[in-house]
C-alpha cells in the first residue's frame, strides 16, 4: 500500500482540524466527526449483534450488505449531530485493515468517494492503532510514551505507544486471541454471541478459584500470549462433565476461565512495566471493556503505583470516533493516501 504526501487542504474551521470518519471492519457500521484528535462531535454505530446472534457468529457476506445498506444512513446521522456538513471537514479517515475483506471494502470504497467528490485528503487507519487511540478520547493528560494492552476478537499485543502511531511491538498471541478464546468458551456452554460480555456476566456469579484452567508460557518469548491451551482445557472439562453425567457449574466454569485470561494478561503487562519502567498503562480493544479485566488491572497497577487507562465501553468495541482520531495523528503528520487505497485484511501492526 503506497502511502503519498499531498497538498495539505486550507482548514475550513479555522484552527480546528475536524476529520469525518469511517469504520466497517467488521459488524458495526461506524462514522463520527472528531475534533482535534480529542473529541468526538459525534459518534454514530449501526450495530448487526442481533443479525449474526441468529448464527453464533459474524457472517461475512451478511455483514457486507448490511454495511452498504447502512454507510450513507450513518455518514448523515454523524454529520447532523455534529451539526456540520462535508464542507466542515478537512479530511476523511477510514480504516482499511485489518478485518473482514468486504466489510472494509464497503468502508474504503466510501471514503474514496466522499474525499473525490470534495475535495478532501484521504487517510487510512490501522483499525489496531484505532483501538489504541480510542484511550486520547477521555483522558488529555495521556500522551506517548506508555504501555498498550491491546485485547479484542482477533488480536491480543502488548505494545510500547512511543509515540502517535509508532509502536514498539513487546509480544503478541501465538495461537487464539483473547477475545476469540472468550467467544468460543461462551459458545461450549451455550451462551449467546457475542461471547465476552456474557462470560464477563457470569463470572461474576461464580467462584474464579473453582477449576484450575492453565496459564501458558513461552520459553524465550516473555511477552507473547498463547491461549488455545486454556480454551482446550475448557473445552476438555466440559465434555468429562458430560460424560460423568455431572452438571456443569457454568457460573464457576466462566469466573475460573475468566481469571486464567485475565491473569496471564496483567502478568506480561506488569513484567514489561517493570523492564522498561514505564509508569503508564492503558487497555485498548473489545476486551477492555471487561470489568474482570478492569478490576484485575486496577489493582495491579494501584500495587505498583502505575497509572491505568482505558476507554469508556462505548469506545473499546468497534467505532469510528477511534478512527477520526488516528486519522487525525496521521494527518498531522503529513500522511495522505491515493486512489490505490484498498482493503488489506490481514494487515500487520508495524512495529518501530
Amino acid at each position: 500500500m503506497k502511502t503519498i504526501m499531498g497538498k495539505v487542504r486550507q482548514s475550513m474551521s479555522s484552527e480546528n482540524i475536524r476529520i469525518l470518519a469511517i469504520e466497517t471492519s467488521c459488524d458495526e457500521t461506524a462514522a463520527a466527526v472528531v475534533e482535534n484528535g480529542r473529541k468526538a462531535l459525534s459518534n454514530v454505530i449501526a450495530s448487526q449483534i442481533e443479525i449474526h446472534r441468529l448464527y453464533g457468529g459474524v457472517v461475512p457476506e451478511l455483514a457486507s450488505r448490511n454495511h452498504m445498506e447502512k454507510m450513507n444512513q450513518v455518514i448523515t446521522q454523524a454529520l447532523k449531530d455534529a451539526h456540520m456538513t462535508l464542507a466542515d471537514m478537512d479530511a476523511v479517515g477510514v480504516t482499511y485493515g485489518p478485518g473482514l475483506v468486504g466489510a472494509l471494502l464497503v468502508g474504503v470504497a466510501e471514503a474514496k468517494a466522499i474525499s473525490y467528490a470534495c475535495g478532501l485528503p484521504l487517510v487510512g487507519v490501522h483499525h489496531i492503532e484505532g483501538h489504541v487511540s480510542a484511550n486520547y478520547l477521555e483522558h488529555p493528560d495521556l500522551e506517548p510514551p506508555f504501555l498498550c494492552l491491546i485485547v479484542s476478537g482477533g488480536h491480543t499485543n502488548l505494545v510500547i505507544v512511543e509515540d502517535y502511531g509508532r509502536f514498539r511491538i513487546l509480544g503478541s498471541t501465538r495461537d487464539d486471541a483473547a477475545g476469540e478464546a472468550f467467544d468460543k468458551v461462551a459458545r461450549a456452554i451455550g451462551l449467546r454471541y457475542p461471547g465476552g460480555p456474557e462470560i464477563d456476566k457470569l463470572a461474576r456469579e461464580g467462584n474464579s478459584q473453582a477449576i484450575s484452567f492453565p496459564r501458558a508460557r513461552i520459553e524465550d518469548a516473555p511477552y507473547d500470549f498463547s491461549f488455545s491451551g486454556v480454551k482446550s482445557s475448557v473445552l476438555n472439562y466440559i465434555n468429562q462433565q458430560k460424560m460423568q453425567g455431572l452438571e456443569i457449574p457454568r457460573a464457576d466454569l466462566a469466573a475460573s476461565f475468566q481469571h486464567s485470561v485475565v491473569t496471564a494478561l496483567i502478568e506480561r503487562a506488569m513484567l514489561a512495566a517493570e523492564e522498561f519502567h514505564i509508569d503508564r498503562v492503558a487497555l485498548a480493544g473489545g476486551v477492555a471493556a471487561n470489568q474482570g479485566l478492569r478490576a484485575a488491572m486496577g489493582k495491579a497497577c494501584e500495587k505498583r503505583n502505575l497509572k491505568l487507562y482505558y476507554p469508556s465501553p462505548i469506545y473499546c468495541t468497534d467505532n469510528a470516533a477511534m478512527i477520526g482520531v488516528a486519522a487525525y495523528y496521521e494527518y498531522k503528520k503529513g500522511v495522505r493516501h491515493g486512489w490505490d487505497l484498498n482493503a488489506v485484511p490481514n494487515l500487520k501492526l508495524e512495529s518501530v
